[in-house]
């Protein structure tokens, strides 16, 4: 698999040591809050790429976590990305603190941008008010350039900086700029990778698209924010969205997670389909539970990914399939999918499974056979209390929605009956399907 992307729009990264205000200075630039952003250094972690616009020009911004190597583990994995980042950029923006002046972070990535071929901009970050544009002239001492006072908070100076910035792209025509391909031609399919923190999604992820994007590491909440990658299948390109680990709200308690929890939501309200990733070593839990409910209220399609498989010895791989059956029935035929996102065992059976469950999250049944199949339904079982289906029709698919047309109100379980028989005929699956029921008289 190969990723997909703009390739026509240049790339402009965003680097610097933690907590300069990179982040900050991407929501300035693309006008909305994309990225999370916090008084505290590290919560960047990953690499997040967004299209931007200026004056008319076109471009990708990738916001990377803060280059700080020779810390812990997991810092080397953050100035790694970083790293990357650059390599692929056409331009960079070197982003620093006007008011610390040059520190030894500083210096050393400036000494890694000297070695770039692209275009460097340094950025003079919290120059707020003229008394500070002094103090930016100690910049020069990085050997990239005269720096750029800008307020990431405020927006001055960005507006220089960004018509600096794309003067440097090449000229380009409109229909020359490559699109995203798409599988029916509007949008392309979104898969969601949700679960508690720590069970291994941003490995499935990386293993997923083909290349470290998403930082792994073995600290719970390591992803902050949804990280998106545009993946070519045999089945067409498929965007895999890899989220923050999701806890209980009683449990979140820095502002930073909350707003992880709300990208994680919106990743899934958003998808077509969720991979919903549950350590096999620790069992279903409660909170599997409760983000497999929320995942199944947005009407979204679930394939349930036991990770970790190989950990487990035979009795325990029974306990886990039982643990599955009884606490997650209310997936009803969601298929399950046991893995090792860190050996790549069974993660081929991952494409073949999304292909069949986003067929039928789009199908569409020609009226004369939903009737056919509710009116035998009926024969078999009639309704209690005289209820009585006297039309069907599909109204709509993503997912699937019947409309019944009844004479009375039909109560819940005859309505699961319906549902399942609808569902085995048309081969439906794990597919959610939605029934509406109308009152009609006789």
């Amino acid at each position: 698999m190969s990723e997909t992307s703009s390739t026509a729009l240049p790339v402009v990264a965003i680097v610097g040591r933690p907590n300069v205000g990179k982040s900050t200075l991407m929501n300035r630039i693309i006008g909305r809050r994309e990225a999370i952003v916090e008084e505290l250094p590290g919560v960047t972690r990953d690499r997040k790429e967004v299209e931007a616009e200026w004056i008319g020009k076109r471009f990708r911004l990738v916001d990377t976590g803060g280059w700080m190597p020779g810390g812990t583990a997991l810092d080397e994995k953050v100035s790694r990305q970083s790293e990357q980042a650059i390599r692929d950029a056409d331009a960079l923006i070197l982003v620093t603190d006007v008011s610390m002046g040059i520190t030894e972070e500083d210096a050393r990535i400036a000494e890694l941008l000297q070695q770039a071929t692209q275009p460097v901009f340094v950025v003079a970050n919290k120059t707020d008010d003229p008394s500070r544009e002094a103090l930016m002239w100690e910049l020069l001492g990085l050997g990239l350039g005269n720096p750029w006072p800008v307020s990431a908070l405020h927006g001055l100076g960005t507006g220089d900086l960004l018509d600096a910035l794309v003067a440097t792209f090449p000229e380009v025509e409109d229909d020359e700029v490559d699109e995203p391909a798409t599988a029916d031609g509007d949008r392309v399919f979104a898969v969601a990778l949700v679960g508690r923190p720590n069970v291994g999604k941003s490995t499935l992820f990386n293993r997923l698209i083909g290349e470290d994007r998403s930082v792994v590491h073995d600290m719970p909440g390591t992803t902050r924010d949804a990280i998106d990658t545009v993946v070519e299948t045999p089945d067409g390109p498929i965007k895999f969205v890899d989220t923050a680990g999701m806890r209980r709200k009683s449990r979140i308690e820095e502002s930073t997670e909350y707003f992880s929890f709300v990208r994680a939501l919106q990743a899934v309200d958003s998808s077509d389909v969720a991979l919903l990733v549950i350590d096999a070593t620790e069992g279903v839990t409660h909170q599997d539970q409760r983000l497999a409910e929320r995942i199944d209220a947005a009407g979204c399609p679930i394939v349930i990914l036991l990770n970790k498989w190989e950990l487990l010895d035979t009795e325990e791989r029974a306990a886990v399939t039982y643990d599955v059956g009884q606490k997650l029935a209310f997936l009803g035929e969601s298929e399950v999918i046991r893995i090792s996102a860190l050996t790549g065992r069974n993660v081929h059976r991952l494409l073949p499974a999304l292909s069949d469950t986003i067929e039928g999250y789009h199908k569409r049944v020609p009226t004369r056979r939903v009737n056919d199949v509710v009116f035998a339904a009926q024969s078999a079982q009639p309704a209690p209390h005289g209820g009585r289906i006297l039309y069907a029709t599909q109204g709509a698919t993503d997912p699937p929605t019947f409309t019944l047309f009844a004479n009375k109100e039909l109560p819940a379980t005859y309505l699961r009956y319906i549902e399942r028989k609808l569902r085995e005929e048309f081969d439906l699956g794990a597919t959610p399907i939605k029934l509406r029921v109308r009152q009609r008289s006789n």
